[in-house]
């Protein structure tokens, strides 16, 4: 059997987490093939996934012999093994404040957002915990309030060149509208063009609302 040079990407088309690293692929221009798990069928906890992914998650990139999972995990090592063009700064500096940003975006923004949009995109409005929403919701602003103290003086996040920061955030930030959440002054300058991408706009899910804040 002739083994497949190109990675596989399992991914769903409406995860957010696997957005980031469709868009790492497009932006290192590395091609890929991409095995869709259903999760709306329950494939992400058959026994064949689980074999390749015990926690029933996407993504999971494959390449080769090398199985890994959780996407900033995966963004280090498509960095380690396609260092062109980078998506990383050169100085230890600039590194460190990229890991920074993309600890940060998942601590204190990502998990919120996932708060708000699961039940706004997937489940019935008598279903949704409000409170539980309403509390995500004014962390994800006052998120955003320090970063666009940080984005005040700067273009990117890290190193002045775009970076797995910007990978990390777009996914989530794609979905402000849904949210209801208008971003400050710098954050909207800086998700708008960034949003505006070609890699995040040929990502982009099917039901992310318009930006309305360009």
């Amino acid at each position: 059997m002739v083994q497949n040079p190109m990675p596989t990407l399992y991914t769903h088309p409406m995860s957010t987490f696997a957005q980031r690293i469709h868009i790492a692929l497009r932006e290192k221009k590395v091609e890929w093939t991409p095995a869709v798990v259903d999760m709306a069928k329950g494939a992400h906890k058959a026994a064949e996934y689980l074999a390749i992914n015990p926690y029933g998650r996407v993504p999971t990139l494959e390449d080769g012999a090398m199985r890994v999972c959780e996407s900033t995990a995966i963004l280090e090592y498509l960095e380690e093994r396609h260092p062109e063009p980078p998506l990383m700064p050169a100085d230890p500096v600039g590194r460190a404040q990229m890991r920074m940003h993309v600890k940060l975006c998942d601590l204190e923004f990502a998990g919120r957002v996932g708060t708000i949009i699961f039940p706004k995109r997937f489940l019935p409005r008598e279903r949704w915990d409000q409170a539980r929403m309403d509390a995500a919701k004014a962390g994800i602003e006052r998120h955003l309030a320090i970063l666009d103290t940080h984005l005040a003086t700067r273009t990117f996040l890290a190193g002045e060149i775009f970076t797995q920061a910007e990978v990390a955030y777009a996914p989530f930030l794609l979905f402000l509208p849904l949210m209801e959440i208008e971003p400050p002054e710098h954050v909207r300058e800086w998700a708008t063009e960034l949003l505006a991408r070609s890699s995040v706009v040929e990502t982009r899910p099917a039901d992310a609302p318009d930006w309305p804040y360009g």
